[in-house]
Order: C-alpha cells, then structure tokens, then sequence
C-alpha cells in the first residue's frame, strides 16, 4: 500500500456543496445507522484510536466530515440514518444533505454501506443500498461487529444480508471488526482499487 495511513487528519465539516473541498482527491464515502460502528470502522482502518470520534449517543455526526488520508484519498462520514430520537425536520435535512452529496459528488468512487453482521439489514439499511444501486454507485458492504459471532456462522449471517440487500455480486462483502482487525486489510483493497490507487 503506498498510503501512509498515519498521515490523516479531519480537514472540514460540510453541511452543502458550497463547502466541499475544491480539489480532485478521490473520495470514499461511508454511510450506516447511526450505532452500527461507522467511526470504529475509519479508525481501524486508520490505525487510530478516536480520529473518527466515537459516541456513546449515537446521531452525533450532523455534518459531512472530510478526512484526508496522506493527501492522497478522502474518506467522507455521512451523519448516520434511521436514529430516531432526532426530530422529523432533523431527519429531512440529513437526508437532504446526504442525497445532495452521494448524487452530485464528481470526487465519489464508492459508498462503503455498514451493516451489522449480528443483524438481518433494517429497511433503512435496505433502501440506503437500493439507492446506491439506483445511482449506480459501487458500494462495498462491510459488515461490523463480526467478532460478536462465532467465525462458524459468518457464511450464514452473510447470506442473511445478502438476501435481504438483493446483493449485487458485482459489490464487494467484506465482515470486519474493529475489536479483531478482521477485515481492514480487505477494506482496504476495495477502497483503494475504487478509488484506483492500488
């Protein structure tokens, strides 16, 4: 790999197009429910302990937040989905914000869509990765928390998901944990052959 992960840094937060960084860095979007282990996920790929910060009350990223990897790759944290302690209005503007960036975004090579691996994929979940596919942007599944399941049911979880997603076998299914490191060289495969780096 010719990123030096440890070069990484949060370089803005974004709520519209008119904040996004100007530059042509490839981006990689992460997006999943709000408690399904998004920042755990960016810090293990990073190698950090709290860069992405995690929360106890989940439906604390609001914002689009931009981090820049060895000036060569950005990952971007869309605010988590289907939280439901936060009001109608909040919800819509998410939603809004988040649309306006995974449709209008020249910068996206790919959408990393979270799911939990212990879980069959909420409806949320589903129509998170039926519009990805309507957009047509590939996205790589990864799957959190695998280590809460025995190694012997994770091709059973996995078809679980699949099934439930309607998976497009042209996507890539990656189980990770951020506990185990299981899944972060994988991640990082994908990602950097989306964003043509490998």
């Amino acid at each position: 790999m010719t990123i030096n992960i440890h070069n990484a840094e949060i370089v803005l937060s974004a709520v519209s197009q008119a904040q996004y960084p100007a530059d042509a860095l490839p981006e990689i979007a992460m997006a999943g429910r709000s408690n399904v282990g998004k920042s755990s996920f960016i810090n293990g790929l990073l190698n950090r302990k709290n860069l992405a910060r995690t929360s106890s009350k989940p439906g604390k990223t609001q914002q689009l937040n931009f981090y820049n990897i060895d000036d060569q790759l950005r990952f971007v944290d869309v605010p988590g989905y289907g939280y439901a302690k936060v009001s109608k209005t909040e919800r819509a503007k998410w939603g809004k914000m988040i649309e306006e960036y995974l449709t209008s975004r020249e910068n996206l090579r790919a959408v990393v869509s979270l799911v939990d691996m212990r879980h069959e994929p909420t409806a949320d979940d589903v129509q998170m990765y039926e519009f990805l596919k309507y957009y047509d942007l590939p996205v790589i599944v990864v799957a959190t928390k695998s280590d809460k399941i025995p190694r012997g049911k994770w091709n059973k979880q996995e078809s679980v998901i699949k099934k439930r997603l309607k998976f497009d076998s042209s996507d890539t299914f990656i189980p990770f944990s951020a506990i185990t490191k299981d899944g972060v060289e994988k991640a990082w495969e994908a990602i950097l052959t989306a964003a043509d780096l490998s």
